[in-house]
């Protein structure tokens, strides 16, 4: 499946990565892959560019400490200075190169899906392009760091490669925003999961707890104390750990858990934030918490 030039295990720490290879070989998928694992992306950028990128990552103070710059043919002869940049670091970090390579076949196949000409075909075919594309980036196929031939990869499988190559112990399998809501204003459409709380019995009615939120010790007492609020939260957070785990497998980088109440003050926080304890113990999960319509009226 890939053809790794330099074993991934084997090399020195690396902060830039140069993303190139041939169109429709996958370059935007594996910018997507790489962003989701916590690399800064850019994308087409001419690479007399990347000497002036360095600069800057090394000025970030470590907060551009993973770059990847996605570089394509729209590059023209430019493709063949990326070597000469990298040769002439002056102490800058060092840059690997991705190539990404698939057959005839395959390429063809993907630009008549989408219907679109390749970029060099000009007034011939689509494989008159790809033979044109393929002469203009050979110096820079042959001097790659990593070859991924995608030929027979779907973009799923071309993520979860990425994914093997680049992932660290510190990179999360999934973010997961755990947010509180109020049916009232209504369910939040970007939710891949609806909890309701509204089960349990509402502090509203409690004049005491009426000004507070649910992250108030009074609230969230009262709360995870009623017959069935620990249970449920336990039962939910073991009920969606399989889910999570699945997400990571097919790549899936982010998920979003909505709990809702009546108004999002009190019920749906207090079981949003015990939640979030209970799911931040799993592993590969980097939890982010919201509460959308506290403070509403």
């Amino acid at each position: 499946m890939a053809d790794l030039r330099t074993a991934a295990g084997a090399a020195p720490e690396q902060s830039v990565l140069v993303v190139t290879g041939m169109s429709g070989a996958g370059r935007s998928t594996v910018g997507n892959a790489l962003e989701d694992l916590g690399w800064y992306v850019v994308d087409n950028l001419p690479p007399q560019m990347l000497k002036p990128l360095l600069d800057l990552a090394g000025h970030s103070g470590g907060r551009l400490s993973r770059v990847a710059v996605v570089v394509d043919v729209r590059g023209g002869q430019l493709l063949s200075e990326l070597r000469d940049v990298a040769s002439e670091q002056d102490g800058r970090p060092q840059i690997r190169l991705l190539f990404l390579e698939a057959n005839d076949a395959a390429l063809v196949r993907r630009f008549e899906a989408v219907r679109r000409p390749h970029p060099m075909q000009e007034g011939g075919t689509i494989l008159d392009g790809i033979t044109a594309e393929r002469a203009l980036t050979l110096a820079v196929r042959e001097q790659s760091d990593i070859i991924i031939d995608t030929s027979e990869l779907n973009i799923h499988q071309l993520a979860s490669a990425i994914n093997e190559l680049f992932a660290d112990d510190e990179t999360p399998g999934v973010r997961v925003t755990i947010t509180s809501f109020g049916f009232k204003y209504g369910v939040p459409t970007d939710a891949d999961m609806v909890a309701d709380a509204r089960f349990l019995p509402n502090p509203f009615w409690v004049p005491e707890l009426r000004p507070l939120t649910g992250r108030d010790a009074q609230v969230r007492d009262y709360v995870l104390g009623q017959r069935g609020a620990s249970e449920f939260v336990e039962r939910y957070a073991a009920a969606v750990a399989p889910v999570l785990e699945g997400y990571q497998r097919e790549n899936k980088s982010h998920a979003t858990i909505a709990v809702g109440c009546t108004g999002g003050k009190h019920r749906s926080v207090a079981l949003v934030e015990r939640l979030a304890a209970l799911l931040a113990e799993q592993p590969g999960v980097v939890v982010n918490v919201k509460h959308r319509d506290l403070g509403r009226e």
